[in-house]
């Protein structure tokens, strides 16, 4: 698959999960020559923080993501901007899709659970439909990725190691 889409994958802060899952993406994004553009966000963010050391510690414990600016990052508040841009938003919670479907007026058919997504899209079918088919969901909380904050190092690397295969199977799905 040779094709171009406009990813913003979301979290809370902006920090963590979000963060790991765009160079994640962008990563697999390189190695299948697809032309993904990605951009990472959060719900409640404090703008302008570093990932903090624990996410760059799990991504850098990944050798398939390669070597990346991880001090590059700095967290941003989604925009409306990010919305209209976005073919899709992946989110890491059920909540943070409400939130976008609240705040943000058309981006109900775009906004869905990582999870969700990798787990229920049709895998024969164009992204157009199943990104229908998942959207038309109910969301489920038991589906969300859990916030690794506050956690230790082994949280942060469960949670980089779930969003790994989360992303693995995402190009997985959205190949062919």
């Amino acid at each position: 698959m040779d094709s171009s889409l406009n990813i913003v994958t979301l979290c809370t802060g902006n920090v963590a999960r979000s963060v790991m899952l765009a160079y994640m993406l962008t990563t697999l994004s390189e190695v299948n020559g697809e032309r993904w553009q990605i951009r990472s966000a959060g719900t409640h963010v404090v703008e302008g923080s570093a990932m903090s050391g624990r996410t760059r510690d799990a991504l850098l414990g990944i050798e398939e993501l390669g070597h990346h600016r991880y001090n590059a990052h700095r967290s941003r508040q989604v925009s409306s901007d990010d919305v209209e841009w976005a073919d899709i938003i992946l989110a890491s919670e059920a909540s943070h899709v409400n939130y976008v479907r609240d705040k943000f007026a058309g981006a109900s058919s775009k906004a869905v659970q990582i999870h969700q997504f990798v787990r229920y899209a049709p895998l024969d079918e164009s992204f157009a439909t199943q990104l229908v088919e998942v959207t038309s969901m109910d969301l489920d909380a038991q589906l969300d990725v859990l916030d690794p904050a506050g956690g230790d190092d082994a949280t942060y690397r469960a949670c980089a190691l779930e969003l790994w295969e989360m992303a693995q199977v995402f190009a997985t799905v959205l190949g062919d």
